[in-house]
């Protein structure tokens, strides 16, 4: 894999978790490890990010994104077919993106991989054509998604969703699940669905099978009417206990297809997505990203 240019813009989304208060020192700490910064942005308002980073990509080597999973998702659409490596700096809460390329949390040390990393290609997931980076969810992080305070998003981080993921699951039902993997159809009762291209979710390893780089995409079902027992899931997998893999059942494929009943939207890395039923593909090799360099 080769080095990554040492020319780039960057762009942060102040709206995101830490992003306002990270912008200057990211952008002199960029400059100090060797990074030449074509232009440098804060943007305040989401909605003009996607501006931003299509200019950025007509005029430099190197994207380099500052936010959360959510801003990461929405701005990987446009790198697509385009010859320039998308690099970026985890400000949000979970941050699952980065935990699944090995990109360290803090501010020097993801610096440090945009100065001595690689650029490495990945594959990308699409739901009904909107591409994400890596997890999309049904079930009761939607639920959370929609509703949680801003307050206690920003306040509290992590923690902030596990509280209100508990107080939602008084009013939460399990549903069905419709799974068509391109070989055949499955159905089962589920509380919780993890459409995976990275291993993370919510900041936990949940679905240890996928890989940026497998060409296949993975649809992990929490399965059952307990919610006890999605409880239980998401702390086998934090405590990597033996029964994790009890919980859940898993589909693979290149194109799949998934429905409930009742309808259901979708979370796409944390962000609200459309209702099912939900046409899946994986897209191989798709974008460049900047990525550790191998051992």
């Amino acid at each position: 894999m080769p080095p990554l240019p040492r020319q780039a813009i960057l762009i942060v989304n102040a709206a995101s978790r830490k992003g306002a208060e990270a912008f200057e020192g990211a952008r002199d700490k960029l400059v100090e490890a060797g990074i030449q910064l074509i232009d440098s942005r804060a943007v305040e308002d989401p909605g003009l990010l996607a501006g931003e980073v299509t200019a950025a990509i007509d005029r430099a080597p190197m994207v380099i994104i500052g936010g959360g999973d959510g801003t990461l998702s929405k701005a990987v659409d446009h790198f697509l077919g385009k010859d320039v490596v998308f690099a970026f700096l985890p400000l949000g809460t979970a941050n699952s993106f980065a935990r699944t390329l090995g990109i360290p949390l803090d501010l020097d040390g993801a610096i440090g991989v945009i100065a001595n990393g690689v650029a490495r290609p990945i594959d990308l997931a699409n739901i009904n054509g909107d591409y994400f980076l890596n997890n999309a969810a049904l079930g009761l992080a939607p639920m959370v998604a929609e509703t949680v305070p801003s307050g206690l998003k920003r306040i509290l981080g992590r923690l902030g969703y596990l509280v209100w993921a508990g107080w939602s699951a008084a009013s939460f039902d399990a549903f069905r699940l419709i799974v068509d993997d391109g070989r055949r159809e499955h159905r089962l009762w589920a509380t919780e669905v993890r459409i995976a291209n990275g291993r993370f979710h919510g900041g936990v390893e949940l679905i240890e099978s996928a890989d940026l780089d497998s060409g296949e995409v993975v649809v992990q079902a929490v399965q059952g009417r307990s919610l006890t027992k999605l409880a239980w899931s998401y702390m086998a997998s934090a405590l990597k206990a033996p029964s994790r893999h009890e919980t859940v059942r898993e589909f693979r494929g290149r194109k799949m297809r998934v429905a409930t009943k009742p309808r259901m939207r979708v979370s796409i890395d944390g962000e609200l997505g459309p209702e099912t039923p939900l046409e899946i593909e994986v897209a191989p090799d798709a974008i460049r990203v900047a990525a550790p360099a191998p051992d």
